[in-house]
């Protein structure tokens, strides 16, 4: 436990990513190999049930310390984290407990059988033979909210510089299914029960913003105009009977769409191809923020894929039949993408249509309209364009409509981390309800360091309520929020979600009986 307790220390306390990397490294470097399966499972979400109730916890920890209970609550709102709080509050270790990160999994896990009073025994002793930060840990792993600041890719990054495996073969391996009773760490890394070559995604090919006027791109024919979807980028590879369906972010997501592993398996022939995911119903593209339902599941239910039915739009090939084709210009490219949709119709796999257009005035009333489409304007690519890894200035250009924009009045407030940790940097935003105020979004960019420094004296001075790190502030300061869509949304008090929302200026000249009314905020929705 004590090599696990440094490691999560030194993840926790980092902002750079070599760092925890790193870390993670050393920590795999002198890790028992049982104790690396279970670092493993805990950092991918594989943790076991909770096996005490947190608040048995917190009243044996009362009852140990003899705080009153104002005092406890006072406190774990100021840090904001049970787990920490009772790590703070406990007196010292009288002993010393050492024992392996497996050993205490293993003693966890057999926690659920026993009566209340065992538990609290067990725990006690644990308690007291533990020091600040391995207590911390184990009031984490004991209390089933174990989370750590630490990304997939950034895991599988790590865990290539470890194993000198490729991290496309890392993922395959490490994201299917397996449990920690039947599993061994060397097999997982080392990728034993699959063939990585069918696996392998290719880099993506990136846009810019455009950064100019459309006219100065020369002769509009020679350019490839089509609509930029707002779903999720993908891309999808059949190798020798297997699919695999990679996000931008280099995760594997075959569990989350299902439908569409089984639609490419219908498909003859081995390919790659680049293109959007999307929830469409009824031919109709569905907002963001109902395909992100989908997303982060281990599995996903009938009733989730009746009513959240994906699609994807194909618009790139890279390879068909082992042959790679990026080094082939997109006209090229398109026609032996347009053969192969041809000859495989599919009906949740398409090839979206290009947009005609004699001159860039009238591609313009596509853009000006394309939220009508629900999509974010158009991509303007260069027909002669090569598919290059990464972005590349001249070939690939994004053409997007105008942010939409909100007033919005600040209510509540948050400290942030890193050098920004003195300061409140952490925004929410509300709308007005009738007489009331409802939130509407989060934000953490757009004001500068000395309107953040400014920002952040006012919620010093303002402050209503605490919740944790939360502050409550008076409804007084005006901003105008800027967004990329907007959608209805049963999580959130507003009864709809934000895209994207950031803070596009600092609005003094209003006061808070001038921001935008909920039902005016939801015409936006189309």
């Amino acid at each position: 436990m004590k090599h696990f307790a440094e490691l999560i220390n030194a993840v926790e306390s980092s902002n750079k990513t070599t760092a925890k990397v790193d870390s993670i490294v050393r920590y795999l470097e002198i890790a028992d190999e049982k104790d690396k399966l279970w670092f493993l499972a805990l950092f991918t979400g594989k943790r076991p049930k909770r096996p005490i109730n947190s608040n048995l916890l917190r009243s044996w920890a009362l009852e140990i310390t003899n705080l009153p209970e104002w005092l406890f609550l006072e406190s774990y709102s100021s840090v904001g984290d049970l787990g920490e709080t009772l790590s703070l509050i406990l007196p010292a270790p009288e002993n010393l407990i050492e024992k392996s990160l497996h050993q205490w999994m293993s003693e966890l896990l057999d926690l659920k059988s026993k009566s209340d009073e065992e538990k609290k025994e067990y725990v006690l002793e644990s308690w007291n033979g533990l020091d600040y930060t391995e207590r911390f840990i184990f009031n984490k792993l004991i209390g089933g909210s174990f989370r750590i600041g630490v990304s997939k890719k950034l895991l599988i990054n790590a865990l290539a510089k470890f194993s000198g495996q490729e991290s496309s073969a890392l993922m395959h391996s490490i994201m299917g299914k397996w449990e920690v009773s039947d599993t061994k760490f060397s097999e997982l890394i080392s990728g034993e029960n699959i063939n990585p070559d069918n696996s392998k995604p290719y880099p993506f090919c990136l846009a810019y913003p455009i950064e100019k006027t459309v006219e100065e791109l020369g002769d509009i024919n020679d350019w490839q105009a089509e609509y930029k979807w707002d779903g999720i980028r993908g891309q999808f590879i059949k190798r020798n009977d297997e699919v695999f369906i990679w996000s931008r972010g280099e995760e594997l997501v075959n569990a989350q769409f299902p439908e569409l592993v089984d639609a490419f398996s219908k498909m003859e022939g081995d390919f790659v191809l680049d293109g959007e995911i999307l929830a469409v119903l009824d031919d109709k593209v569905l907002n963001f923020n109902k395909l992100q339902k989908r997303l982060n599941r281990k599995t996903i239910s009938a009733k989730m894929m009746r009513e959240i039915p994906i699609q994807t739009f194909v618009y790139d090939i890279l390879e068909i039949d082992g042959k790679d084709l990026r080094n082939l210009e997109l006209v090229e490219r398109r026609l032996i993408l347009e053969n192969l949709i041809k000859k495989n119709s599919i009906e949740n796999i398409k090839i979206p249509n290009l947009i005609f257009a004699k001159n860039w005035e009238e591609l313009a009333d596509f853009r000006n309209n394309s939220r009508e489409n629900n999509s974010e304007g158009l991509m303007l690519k260069s027909k002669r364009s090569l598919y290059h890894s990464g972005r590349k200035k001249g070939d690939w250009w994004k053409w997007k409509v105008d942010s939409l924009t909100i007033d919005a009045v600040l209510i509540y407030a948050q400290k942030g981390s890193g050098r920004r940790s003195g300061f409140y940097t952490d925004y929410t935003f509300a709308v007005k309800k009738e007489d009331q105020l409802v939130t509407i979004a989060k934000a953490y960019s757009g004001l500068t360091d000395k309107e953040i420094m400014e920002v952040s004296r006012f919620v010093t001075k303002n402050s209503i309520e605490k919740f944790g790190p939360v502050r409550t502030v008076k409804a007084e300061l005006v901003f105008e929020i800027a967004f990329e869509g907007i959608g209805f949304s049963k999580r959130h008090k507003s009864g709809i979600a934000l895209r994207f929302p950031r803070i596009l200026r600092w609005r003094r000249d209003k006061k808070v009986d001038e921001i935008d009314d909920i039902e005016e905020v939801k015409k936006l929705i189309y």
